[in-house]
C-alpha cells in the first residue's frame, strides 16, 4: 500500500501524478487493465463495490475472498505480479441493507468490512451516508462519520488479527454521483461540492476517528470523495470545468495526507482527466466506460462477421443480447424510459451501459465465443479492420498488435485506459513508479 501513499504524497507536492481505479469484474476488462499495467510498469488499482461483492456473494456471486482469487488468477495468466495489484472496496457500509433498521444494517456492514479486510483488500472506502429504515433522511455528517469510524474499528481489528498489523488506507466522504450514471437531466450541468461541505465532512470524520481512539489511523485516510462537477447519463457527458472547481481544489491544500477521489469520471476527455489529476482529484474511478468499450469492440467485430460469414453460421451476438435483456429486464427496466425506440437504443448504446450485466449470461457467452471462433478461422481483411476498428488497424500495421479477435477486443478496452494512464502516470522528468 506504500505505492498509494507515495502517489498521494507526490500529488500534494505538485507532481501531476495520480492513480486510476478499475471498477469492473469483467474478465476481459481486467485482463486488458493488467496487460496495460505490465506494459507501463505501474501499480493497478482494482475495486469491487458493496453490491457487487459481499459476504453473501453480491450480484457477481463472489465473496471478497472469491474476488481476490478471481483477480489473482487473471494476473497469473497475463504475467502480472499479484503484489502490484491494489484491491479496493467501494461504498462499504449499510448500502445493501437500507431496508433494515440501522443497527441490523450496521451489523451486516461490520461483517462486510471483516470479509473485505481479511481477504487482503487494502483500500477501503467507508460510506455510511445512506439512511436505514428507522433513520431520518438525510443523515447528519456526525452520524455518517460515527458509523464510518465504527467500521474502521472493525477493519483495524480484523487486519491485526489476520496480518499482525494494519496498513489499510481509507477513503471517506459521501457526495458521489449515482453509480452507473445520473438518472436526472444533465442539461444544467453538475455543481461541484462546496469547499465548506468538503471541510465539514472531513472535520466530522476526523472527530469521529478521534473519539473512537483511531487518531493514528487517521494518518492513513488518504482520500475524500467529492463531486468535482463530472457526470454522465444515457447520452450526455458533463466534462470537468476546472474554473468551477478551483475553490474546491484549493480547499484540500492544508491536508498533507489527503487528495480527492472522483467517481464517474467515465467518458471524460484526456484533457479533463489530466486537469482533474493536476487539481488534486488524484484517484479517478472508471467502470461503465470500460465495459462500454468492450461492447463497442464486440459489436464492431459482429459487423465484420456479417460481411465474412454465411448467415446460417453467424453468432448473432447482438440479437442474443437483446433477447436476453428483454427476457430478464431487472437490470435496466428502472433505468431506461421513453418510447419503445428510445428504450431499444438505450439497451444497446446507453453510456450508463446496463448491458454490462448481461455479458456473463450463458447464452450471451456462447454467442460471444462463436463470434470469436468465426473470426479466427481466417486472417481478418485489413480494409474491414480499417473500417470498423481503425485504432487497432494502425497498431496491426505497426506490428504492435495481433490481428485476432481477442487481441482486438482487449486493445479497444485498453484505449480507454491509455487516456487515464496519460493523466495519472509520472511524466519522464518525474521518474517512474
Amino acid at each position: 500500500m506504500q505505492r498509494l501513499k507515495d502517489i498521494v504524497r507526490r500529488n500534494k507536492e505538485g507532481q501531476n501524478v495520480g492513480i486510476y481505479s478499475v471498477c469492473s469484474a469483467h474478465p476481459l476488462v481486467l485482463e486488458g487493465a493488467m496487460l496495460h499495467a505490465n506494459q507501463m510498469g505501474s501499480a493497478l488499482l482494482i475495486e469491487a463495490t458493496s453490491n457487487q461483492v459481499d459476504q453473501n456473494g453480491g450480484y457477481t456471486g463472489m465473496t471478497p475472498a472469491d474476488f481476490r482469487e478471481f483477480v489473482g488468477s487473471i494476473a497469473d495468466k497475463v504475467g502480472l505480479e499479484r503484489e502490484r495489484i491494489i484491491l479496493g472496496g467501494d461504498h462499504l457500509g449499510p448500502n445493501r441493507w437500507q431496508g433494515e433498521s440501522a443497527e441490523i444494517a450496521m451489523r451486516n456492514a461490520e461483517i462486510l468490512v471483516e470479509h473485505y479486510v481479511s481477504a487482503g483488500f487494502g483500500k477501503i472506502h467507508l460510506d455510511c451516508s445512506m439512511s436505514c429504515s428507522d433513520d431520518p433522511r438525510p443523515l447528519s455528517d456526525d452520524v455518517v462519520a460515527t458509523r464510518a469510524a465504527r467500521l474502521a474499528t472493525i477493519a483495524e481489528r480484523t487486519a491485526i488479527a489476520h496480518f499482525d498489523k494494519s496498513d489499510i488506507h481509507y477513503i471517506v466522504g459521501t457526495e458521489v454521483p449515482v453509480p452507473g450514471g445520473a438518472q436526472e437531466s444533465l442539461e444544467d450541468g453538475v455543481i461541484p461540492t462546496s469547499p465548506a461541505a468538503a471541510q465539514a465532512t472531513l472535520d466530522a470524520h476526523r472527530q469521529a476517528f478521534q473519539e473512537a481512539g483511531l487518531e493514528r489511523v487517521w494518518t492513513r485516510v488518504v482520500g475524500l470523495v467529492v463531486q468535482p462537477g463530472v457526470e454522465f447519463d444515457h447520452q450526455n457527458v458533463v466534462d470537468y470545468r476546472r474554473e468551477s472547481a478551483q475553490a474546491l481544489s484549493q480547499a484540500i491544500a492544508n491536508e498533507p495526507n489527503l487528495v480527492y477521489e472522483a467517481h464517474s469520471t467515465d467518458y471524460q476527455t484526456p484533457t479533463s482527466l489530466a486537469n482533474l489529476v493536476e487539481d488534486h482529484f488524484a484517484i479517478l474511478k472508471v467502470g461503465p466506460g470500460l465495459t462500454f468499450a468492450l461492447r463497442e469492440a464486440l459489436f464492431a467485430l459482429e459487423e465484420i462477421e456479417h460481411i465474412l460469414v454465411d448467415k446460417k453460421d453467424r453468432s448473432n451476438l447482438s440479437d442474443v443480447v437483446e433477447r436476453r435483456m428483454k427476457e430478464t429486464p431487472s437490470y435496466w427496466e428502472n433505468h431506461y424510459h421513453g418510447s419503445a425506440e428510445e428504450i431499444y437504443f438505450a439497451r444497446r448504446f446507453s453510456l450508463s451501459d446496463r448491458i454490462r450485466y448481461y455479458w456473463p449470461d450463458s447464452q450471451v457467452q456462447e454467442a460471444q465465443q462463436k463470434l470469436i471462433d468465426n473470426l479466427d478461422k481466417a486472417p481478418l481483411p485489413l480494409p474491414l479492420l480499417s473500417q470498423y476498428m481503425p485504432n487497432q488497424y494502425r497498431r496491426i500495421r505497426e506490428n504492435e498488435l495481433e490481428a485476432t479477435a481477442h487481441s482486438l477486443i482487449i486493445d479497444h478496452i485498453v484505449d480507454v485506459l491509455r487516456d487515464y494512464a496519460a493523466a495519472c502516470l509520472p511524466k519522464p522528468s518525474q521518474g517512474t513508479h
